[in-house]
């Protein structure tokens, strides 16, 4: 008895010319009666007609596309982290959902970007730097994560740009903030800049210790003719225990033009350079 599926036996193929249909027809030698489900056998000419058999084609699968270049997906991972942190009035108006969302798009850009070095990249550490966004300042005052004047609830301060300012040559560590300082009617705001200013020094492949030394204040505006005028440093033994006149925090991330820094005290802080 012949095969079924023998090559020979089939009589009826599509034509090379003619576009491929996933309905055929085949005729095969009718040497016994099939019984199979949902057809019809016909007998006609010693022929089994099998009408309406339909072949299905394997699926397709499209392969995956490919992953994206280092330099690609860090720029992509940078927007995506930037775009995290913006209308969040760097910080002041993020909730706790805004906080999660910021801190998962950083973990994301710090991965792939790898360890910071700064004994080897310090270069980088150099310029005017912009704050765009810091989670500290989700407590609503200007200390961040320490004790600072609270914004729009007992004085009327407006926090304004944030900057670091760092020379890498002098070690010199600027932290400039710019306040509007409400005054009582029919007196305007008053506006200043208080430049925070420090040294620093690197205390590990991507860490960064500073040293308050003074603040200085000085009036822009309608009073920009006014002369800067520096605040007492309070005395290290009156210092409470939580503000010592220092600070520690670790470079993350660090490029041309963006830096990632994580605080002592777990603050996510987002610049841009100016």
């Amino acid at each position: 008895m012949a095969s079924l599926l023998h090559p020979s036996l089939l009589l009826s193929k599509p034509s090379p010319f003619s576009p491929p249909s996933p309905h055929r027809s085949f005729i095969y030698p009718a040497t016994r009666e099939l019984h199979l489900p949902g057809i019809t056998p016909s007998h006609k000419h010693g022929k089994l007609l099998i009408c309406g058999a339909t072949l299905e084609e394997p699926p397709v699968f499209e392969p995956p596309p490919p992953p994206l270049p280092p330099a690609e997906l860090v720029a992509s991972l940078k927007l995506n982290l930037l775009s995290a942190v913006s209308g969040l009035n760097r910080g002041l108006a993020a909730s706790e959902e805004d906080l999660k969302r910021a801190d998962f798009a950083a973990k994301e850009l710090e991965a792939v970007g790898g360890p910071v070095d700064l004994y080897k990249d310090l270069d980088k550490l150099q310029g005017r730097w912009k704050l765009i966004y810091s989670s500290a300042f989700s407590s609503r005052t200007l200390g961040g994560s320490r004790p600072g004047p609270p914004t729009g609830r007992l004085l009327p301060i407006t926090l304004g740009q944030v900057f670091q300012r760092i020379d890498i040559f002098s070690k010199d560590f600027d932290n400039i903030v710019e306040l509007q300082l409400g005054a009582p009617w029919p007196l305007p705001p008053l506006d200043i800049t208080a430049t925070l200013a420090h040294k620093f020094e690197i205390t590990g492949t991507a860490s960064v210790k500073i040293i308050f030394e003074k603040t200085t204040v000085k009036t822009t505006g309608n009073l920009s003719q006014l002369p800067p005028f520096e605040i007492p440093r309070i005395p290290d033994a009156l210092r409470p225990p939580s503000n010592t006149g220092t600070g520690d925090f670790e470079v993350t991330y660090l490029d041309s033009d963006t830096r990632v820094t994580r605080g002592d005290r777990g603050e996510l802080r987002v610049f841009v350079i100016s």
